[in-house]
This record gives C-alpha cells, sequence and structure tokens, in this order.
C-alpha cells in the first residue's frame, strides 16, 4: 500500500494536470469558434464554383478538356495526400485521418496500384513512415504556421500540379477531417486530380440558361480548375483546424474529467490511510500506557 506521503504527492501532480488539461479546454474551446466560423464561411463559395464548373463541365469534352480535368487516360499510379495537424492532445483526430489513408492504400494495393504519399503536418507521418518507408513522396512543413490558410493552400497545390505535369501521379486523393460538431468530426477522402466532374453536371440542371462563354468554355474550365484544386485544399485545411480544435476541446474536457475521479478516488484512499495510521498510533500509545 502507498504511503501517506506518496498518495498526498500523487494527488498534487494530478490536480496539476488537470488545471493543464481545463487551460487546453478552454482555449481550444476560444479557437474552435473561430475555425468553425471560417469553415463554414468558406463552403458556400466552394459550393458555388462547382456549380460553375458543373456547367463548364458539360460542354468541354473529349481532346478538348484541359488535362486535369481529362485526366492522364490511367488510373494505375495514385497520390494520397494526407493533410494532419503539428500538435497532438486532440484525441483521435490525426489518427482517424491517417487510418483512413492506409485503409485506402491498403485497398488500391490489392487492386495492383502503385500508391505514394504527399503528407501535410508532423503527426501523420511516423505510423505512414512505418506502414510505407519507402512510398513518401514530399512532405509540407506547417510548423511554422501558426494556422495553415489560403497561401499555404496555394503552395501545396503548385507542389502538386508540378509533380501532376512530370508523370509522377495519375490520381490524387485528399485525406482531411470533415468539421460536423464539437463531438464529431468525420474523417474525408476526396479526389482533386483529375478533378471530378460535379454530381449536378450530368444532369444539366447547370446548363438549362443560355449563356455565351467569352474566351471559350475549354479557356475558362483551364483557368478554373488551379483555382478549384487551391479552393478545396484551403477548405480541408479549415476544416482541419475546426475539427482540430472540436477534437481537442473534447478530448481535454474528458482528461480534466477523468483527473477528477481520480483525485477523488485518491482522496477517498488518502483519508483511510490516514485514519488507519492514526488509529495504529492510539493502540500503540493505549498499549505502552497499559504496559506501565
Amino acid at each position: 500500500m502507498a504511503s501517506l506521503k506518496e498518495l498526498k504527492g500523487r494527488i498534487n501532480s494530478v490536480k496539476s494536470t488537470q488545471k493543464i488539461t481545463k487551460a487546453k479546454q478552454m482555449v481550444a474551446a476560444a479557437k474552435l469558434r473561430k475555425a468553425q466560423a471560417s469553415a463554414e464561411a468558406a463552403r458556400p463559395y466552394a459550393e458555388r464554383l462547382g456549380t460553375v464548373m458543373a456547367s463548364l463541365a458539360t460542354k468541354v469534352t473529349g481532346d478538348g478538356a484541359p488535362k486535369l480535368f481529362a485526366g492522364t487516360g490511367s488510373d494505375q499510379r495514385h497520390l494520397l495526400v494526407v493533410a494532419n495537424s503539428d500538435k497532438g492532445l486532440a484525441g483521435a483526430f490525426n489518427s482517424n485521418i491517417v487510418r483512413a489513408a492506409l485503409t485506402k492504400a491498403r485497398e488500391l494495393r490489392a487492386e495492383g496500384k502503385d500508391v505514394d504519399f504527399y503528407l501535410v503536418g508532423r503527426k501523420g507521418r511516423a505510423p505512414i513512415r512505418r506502414a510505407h518507408p519507402n512510398n513518401i513522396s514530399q512532405m509540407f512543413d506547417t510548423t511554422d504556421v501558426r494556422e495553415p490558410g489560403y497561401a499555404e493552400a496555394e503552395r501545396i497545390v503548385a507542389e502538386i500540379m508540378e509533380m501532376y505535369e512530370a508523370g509522377r501521379f495519375d490520381v490524387a486523393h485528399l485525406f482531411y477531417s470533415k468539421f460536423k460538431s464539437a463531438l464529431t468530426q468525420e474523417p474525408t477522402r476526396l479526389q482533386i486530380i483529375p478533378v471530378p466532374a460535379p454530381e449536378n453536371a450530368s444532369t444539366g440542371e447547370s446548363s438549362k440558361a443560355a449563356v455565351e462563354y467569352e474566351p471559350d468554355e475549354a479557356e475558362i474550365l483551364a483557368e478554373l480548375l488551379p483555382r478549384y484544386l487551391k479552393t478545396q485544399v484551403f477548405g480541408a485545411l479549415l476544416e482541419n483546424q475546426a475539427s482540430e480544435q472540436g477534437a481537442s476541446m473534447t478530448a481535454m474536457d474528458n482528461a480534466t474529467r477523468n483527473a477528477g475521479e481520480l483525485i477523488n478516488k485518491l482522496t477517498i484512499q488518502y483519508n483511510r490511510s490516514r485514519q488507519a495510521a492514526i488509529t495504529t498510533e492510539l493502540i500503540e500509545i493505549i498499549a505502552g500506557a497499559e504496559a506501565l
């Protein structure tokens, strides 16, 4: 059984930890409001841009379609772009994204496809390196960036586009966490290259209006596709920020509650041990007095 001194030390240690987790919970809650607002504000723009893409996609087919839209004509080589954070203490936020990417990698390899990884953020590197040590094509460092934003999205897309133009992959998938609520973050996979035709493109709903394009649709689509990619990556970074803060707030809240429960248990154990020690001491005193 632990001594009274050891129990008291453990209680003080857990109380110190509880103060830290409580403070981190409050910081995450404050950051979550801003991150959630940014993620939700970016969604309408991406949706509207998708509508424009749908309108153009119905009019550009065959040899006139840009390479980003038409693809290379093969789907043998796949690039998995995995977006993680640089910090921990966010529950299963990072591990869920990595798990989704590794699951997709296994599926592609089972089909005989080649798989490489483009890693954003530090937290997803170790498990992917262990599973695929020879398949890390490139890593994008965000350790010096307080909050990854549009500038980082532009740099990421520029590097991926350079790899695509060099023929290093045929299909690229983006993995990130879509923010639902502080309690729910959904690991998401999105094909970004070749840019898939938006769902409403096949219905023709967006092409009912009589619209004349100047210059022609193929040129406009070629100009919009890189911007569309940047928007998708930027949106994923914003979704990740909100998801990370939500997951961190939840994890720190659970840690604070667990610390409180442990403090109560240790306090009860301490009081019982102290009472037993006092009782033992009184018995010894009484026995000594009787011996006299």
